[in-house]
């Protein structure tokens, strides 16, 4: 197993290098920024929106979760490895977004926040969390990352459904993990109605309002919309950013 781990270290480091190389090279070319950022979701376009990626040489930031997928198992589980590891290859960041997915509901009354997990033993409950157990729910995904992958995921989490207060994102402070929202012109729509939000649409709004240093916010599959946003949005949508001058990032932002 040590030397299993070590090999894909090894072939990981040499393809990320490379990617490295790449990524530098675009910025150079490039005036302007976006963060592409992915949720977990149902994983039903995973496979979809990674070859998109790799087809256009655009790195990402996956926020995962061990959310149930459309083939009946959970995003983290040992199916999904391959997955985790090529993307891990191809230089994509990582970060939480809480291993069953809970959400913010609202802040308790001694300092904790009372939080509602969608997956797991407890799915559907509201349970009052204090910090020490909202930190082992955010480094739980880290822990499982490690697992699958060999490698940690970066230290930033995106609360579900970009619920949050100011306690909970203290929380995830003290946790050592920063917290990852997206901007206003970054809500790519994937979870609209897709009659009422088509496809045409969501991809003219997003290719005309991104600006530099925008965070925008997919995910790899949603239940509810009928008409997929990937591929028919996620491909158009790079080249016409490629085409403003933007080249692409994985966070957490480098400072200067």
């Amino acid at each position: 197993m040590k030397l299993q781990r070590r090999f894909f270290l090894a072939i990981a480091a040499l393809l990320m290098f490379g990617c490295a190389t790449s990524v530098f090279a675009q910025a150079a070319a490039c005036k302007k920024t976006v963060y592409l950022t992915f949720d977990t979701g149902n994983m039903s376009v995973a496979q979809t929106v990674a070859d998109i990626l790799h087809r256009q040489n655009v790195k990402a930031t996956f926020f995962l979760a061990n959310e149930k997928t459309s083939r009946g198992d959970f995003a983290l589980d040992d199916s999904w490895k391959s997955y985790w590891q090529r993307l891990l290859a191809e230089g994509h960041h990582f970060g939480s977004h809480t291993y069953d997915h809970v959400y913010f509901v609202k802040d308790g009354p001694l300092g904790e926040v009372y939080e509602k997990p969608q997956f797991g033993p407890k799915a559907g409950m509201t349970i009052l969390y204090k910090e020490a157990m909202m930190c082992r729910e955010i480094r739980r995904v880290n822990d499982r990352f490690l697992e699958l992958t060999y490698a940690p995921i970066q230290k930033i989490w995106r609360a579900p459904g970009g619920k949050t207060s100011p306690r909970l994102i203290q929380m995830g402070d003290a946790c050592g993990y920063d917290h990852i929202g997206w901007n206003a012109a970054g809500f790519l729509g994937d979870e609209l109605n897709s009659k009422s939000h088509p496809n045409a649409v969501l991809l003219e709004k997003a290719s005309v309002q991104l600006q530099d240093g925008d965070i925008a916010m997919a995910h790899l599959g949603i239940w509810s919309r009928k008409d997929p946003w990937a591929p028919a949005v996620l491909e158009a949508l790079i080249a016409k950013l490629k085409g403003r001058g933007f080249c692409f990032a994985t966070l957490p932002k480098m400072s200067n």
